[in-house]
């Protein structure tokens, strides 16, 4: 395996807030990484970091083999194949499903080659079926699916899925579980952001524990979630159970 992604001691502040604290990681091509830690420990900060929401105060970030400038923007590394999602999902309400991701793809396809990658997006994400439903009228889960339909017209090489379970039912769980790995088969590499520590155990080959900005250990789900340290981590920040 390759490496696709290397964070290397990267860190930004706020005023005097330090959100994230020379935090270093590498994911490698193909793998779901989960990016946990209590709420405040700099989870989402790392995500808008790689995806140019924010520049760097200091460290690098390496995608694909190209080292990441503040001159890449948000638009530039989503060419570059970086692609995310949101904790609260953000589709064109008035749009049709259809519509959400043919608008989308129809940024960088032929008008017949978006609508070809159209219906692949909707197939892999279950949503052919409502394809002429109003995005407005979804379901939180179903809007979320939609998320990651509209990133996979971009032919993201990286998925950043940002709290993509949050709020869900045990059935919807389940469901978004296995739409999770349906996604990686097709080479998605996925860095995944989550409080659910279920879903982390059933979809994750390694986490990276965050804590008040600083990187605190790595290993398997259930390495980690067996530390003291972790435990600790998260007493008053949520559960840690699986």
């Amino acid at each position: 395996m390759s490496t696709l992604l290397t964070a290397d001691n990267i860190s930004i502040s706020f005023g005097g807030i330090k959100a994230v604290q020379n935090v270093s990681f590498q994911m490698e091509t193909g793998e779901i990484l989960g990016l946990i830690g209590p709420n405040g420990s700099g989870k989402s900060t790392c995500v808008n970091l790689i995806s140019g929401v924010y520049p760097l105060d200091t460290g690098k970030i390496i995608f694909n083999g190209r080292e990441l400038t503040p001159k890449d923007d948000i638009a530039d590394r989503a060419r570059l194949g970086i692609g995310r999602t949101f904790q609260s999902p953000r589709p064109f309400i008035n749009y049709t499903v259809y519509d959400n991701v043919f608008s989308i793809a129809l940024q960088r396809h032929s008008h017949k080659e978006a609508a070809e990658k159209t219906r692949w997006c909707l197939e892999l994400t279950a949503l052919d079926s409502m394809a002429d439903m109003i995005s407005g009228k979804l379901p939180i889960e179903k809007r979320k699916w939609l998320d990651l339909a509209r990133v996979l017209t971009t032919d993201a090489k990286l998925i950043m899925m940002d709290e993509v379970m949050a709020g869900l039912n045990p059935r919807e769980m389940e469901e978004s579980i296995e739409l999770v790995h349906r996604i990686n088969k097709q080479g998605v590499t996925i860095l995944f952001i989550e409080h659910v520590m279920k879903a982390v155990v059933a979809v994750c080959s390694k986490v990276i524990v965050l804590n008040e900005g600083r990187f605190l250990c790595e290993g398997t789900p259930a390495e980690v979630l067996q530390r003291q340290d972790v435990i600790e981590a998260y007493l008053g920040g949520g559960s840690v159970h699986a």
